[in-house]
């Protein structure tokens, strides 16, 4: 009766893993049987007695019982593979949670998301990733736990759950169409925020068509998601993850590319000092899912990010939908207290509702023949695909160069030392092409340490480095004209602090943004110059996720330069956690040049380009409203340039 919840799901996913020789990186957790005590954390003991009845019933007996629920198939081995499901889930939990491994994941048949307290639902059994929670806030005293589902059915087994609990954060996006798709339920629109004391803590967020992509997604997660959790602060990251999300997908429908949970889960690892579970929901195009799988693999054990492809500009619906989503959620969180939220009709997909309606379906056999079709399509399409995106990832992470005051040493162990360019070949390179910028000896002697850093890094030797400089500000656009001149065709420069910005002559090939205490914006030559004002403490949030990650996911750099100076207004903990989350660009090509001397900058910055889970924010304070207006300016002010500013304030499409 069901032909897609396969084992060859687990097997295929499994065999890619190999081929890419991830396993052998990873800790392999043994599995075990979740225990009925761990069972019972989330259902109720009817359910328990009914699915244990069925190992021993004949293939009558177990229709019959199947026929009971909505989308869920018994077999006489279900009930030990379901228990085999929930302990390899909890595991996890265990390994992250001792401090075993930093993250990991569950590759787990059958999925959870749709089990109920008393009913089996869509394919799901048990509730993995909810017994997960319960067990953690059981055993580890934890109080507050982010769940994360991004398959493409609501989850609405976690959400019943949880729905008046304020210590799990419960976000789900799925594929919705006003109510046209499974599960079909009014409480899986935006509306449904959550009950009683739990209200605020259920975000849904429907998608009302088929076919979003990477822009849609990565759009969500900067204007809903990321702020929400930031402000929750977790203590651990649970992840529903269904691929059935991705392009392919006979279900879905989506145009995601498997990259795209790359970054999704790049971003999540940088809440609960790392603390990521990620355990398998759905995914049904075995080609898209075992190639999404190796993608968020990939990205937990700390490899560089793919490029994401595909314009960067969210569709007309996902900006309805985050609209809604934020304009439902602005009276419980206080990142919404003066943002300008306003209910939206949805009216680009009602539209396509009636069209749909009007049109007449075709015969079970067209649809087969074309499901086939687009399924071999696809993995036509991934194979090429992959081959594009995946690099060689360079052999080192982090390089830094010894310096006279013998600090390098005080770095992380894995930052990699490089020798200072020669002396003869800097003034060389100097007067040969950069003599209009360096006019002191003093800055050219400096330039020897960034130049060998920075020559490491193009040619793709290191990912990423870190370099003091007495004279940061000379030292950068020195970097950003030698990044040019050696083929890069767009850098993004980010200054920190109060620096003497030096127009660049790159005509178009370099945008900067610059954090400082004055507030006024330029443009020159055709860069870029952004100034935000002060965007210290949680006005960060505002200031990052709001609008430096949107714009520079909109630009998609080839490196990304970040250039530390005095008075800053950041202060370490945010520079820490800008640099992790702008690792996400450039394959993670990034550049850090630091004016200030101060140790504890240094070794955080080293923390953050090695992977070290980043510093604890500590308690939230919302942003102020003088703040959040200068941002909201600057986002109506160039949505039409940068497409993925487009969810939040005014639109402009």
């Amino acid at each position: 009766v069901c032909d897609i919840e396969v084992p060859e799901r687990l097997s295929f996913s499994y065999e890619q893993l190999k081929r890419y020789d991830l396993v052998e990186r990873c800790v392999r957790v043994p599995a075990r049987e979740g225990s009925e005590e761990e069972i019972l954390l989330v259902h109720s003991s009817e359910h328990l007695e009914v699915a244990k009845s069925t190992q021993t019933m004949n293939e009558e007996e177990l229709k019959r019982v199947s026929g009971n629920y909505d989308a869920f198939f018994f077999h006489p081995n279900t009930y030990r593979c379901a228990r085999l499901a929930v302990g390899a889930t909890l595991q996890l939990v265990d390994a992250v949670m001792s401090g075993k491994v930093c993250n990991g994941m569950a590759l787990v048949r059958p999925p959870g998301h749709h089990s109920q307290r008393n009913a089996a639902n869509g394919f799901c059994l048990f509730n993995n990733v909810a017994i997960a929670a319960e067990y953690a806030k059981l055993k580890y005293g934890l109080q507050r736990i982010l769940i994360v589902d991004w398959d493409v059915h609501h989850g609405q087994g976690t959400q019943y759950i949880f729905e008046e609990d304020p210590s799990v954060l419960y976000f789900s996006w799925h594929r919705y169409e006003h109510q046209e798709f499974w599960p079909s339920l009014k409480e899986s629109d935006y509306d449904a925020v959550g009950l009683g004391k739990g209200k605020g803590f259920n975000i849904n967020l429907p998608w009302n068509k088929v076919g979003m992509g990477n822009s849609d997604y990565l759009a969500a997660f900067f204007h809903v998601l990321l702020p929400m959790a930031f402000e929750f602060d977790p203590e651990l990251v649970l992840v529903s993850s269904g691929y059935d999300s991705g392009i392919g997908d006979p279900e879905g429908q989506m145009s995601a590319t498997p990259e795209v949970f790359a970054h999704l889960t790049h971003f999540l690892m940088q809440l609960a000092n790392g603390k990521l579970c990620v355990i398998l929901e759905g995914g049904y195009h075995l080609k898209s899912l075992s190639e999404s799988v190796c993608m968020t693999v990939k990205t937990l054990l700390g490899d560089p990010v793919p490029e994401i492809t595909g314009e960067m500009a969210p569709c007309l619906s996902a900006v309805e939908s985050i609209q809604n989503v934020r304009a439902a959620h602005k009276p419980y969180w206080k990142w919404l207290m003066y943002e300008d939220t306003s209910f939206l009709q949805n009216l680009s997909t009602k539209s396509h509702l009636l069209k749909k309606a009007n049109t007449n379906p075709s015969t079970e056999q067209e649809s087969e023949m074309t499901n086939n079709d687009e399924t071999v399509k696809v993995e036509r399409f991934l194979e090429l695909h992959m081959k594009n995106i995946l690099f060689p990832v360079p052999p080192i992470k982090t390089a830094t160069t010894t310096d006279s005051k013998g600090s390098a040493h005080l770095l992380p162990v894995p930052v990699h030392l490089v020798k200072e360019m020669d002396k003869t070949e800097i003034k060389a390179l100097v007067s040969g092409f950069y003599a209009d910028l360096v006019k002191e000896d003093k800055t050219l002697l400096s330039l020897g340490s960034m130049l060998a850093i920075l020559d490491k890094i193009l040619k793709k030797e290191v990912c990423n480095g870190i370099a003091e400089s007495p004279t940061a500000a000379v030292s950068v656009v020195v970097a950003l004209r030698h990044s040019v001149r050696f083929g890069f065709q767009r850098v993004l420069c980010i200054f920190v602090g109060d620096m003497q910005i030096i127009p660049n002559t790159e005509d178009g090939k370099i945008l900067m943004i610059h954090i400082c205490e004055k507030e006024r914006f330029t443009f020159v030559l055709n860069s870029f110059l952004l100034l935000l004002k002060d965007a210290e403490g949680n006005d960060f949030f505002s200031a990052v996720l709001g609008f430096i990650l949107p714009v520079a996911y909109s630009y998609q750099p080839n490196l990304t330069v970040i250039a530390v100076g005095p008075n800053r207004s950041l202060g370490i903990s945010e520079i820490s956690l800008l640099l992790a989350l702008l690792q996400g660009l450039a394959e993670s090509r990034i550049f850090a040049v630091i004016e200030d001397t101060d140790i504890n900058l240094m070794q955080s910055v080293a923390k953050a380009l090695v992977g070290a889970s980043t510093p604890h924010f500590g308690v939230y304070v919302p942003p102020t409203q003088e703040k959040v207006n200068t941002i909201k300016i600057l986002r109506d002010q160039f949505q039409q340039e940068w497409k993925m500013l487009q969810c939040s304030g005014k639109l402009s499409i």
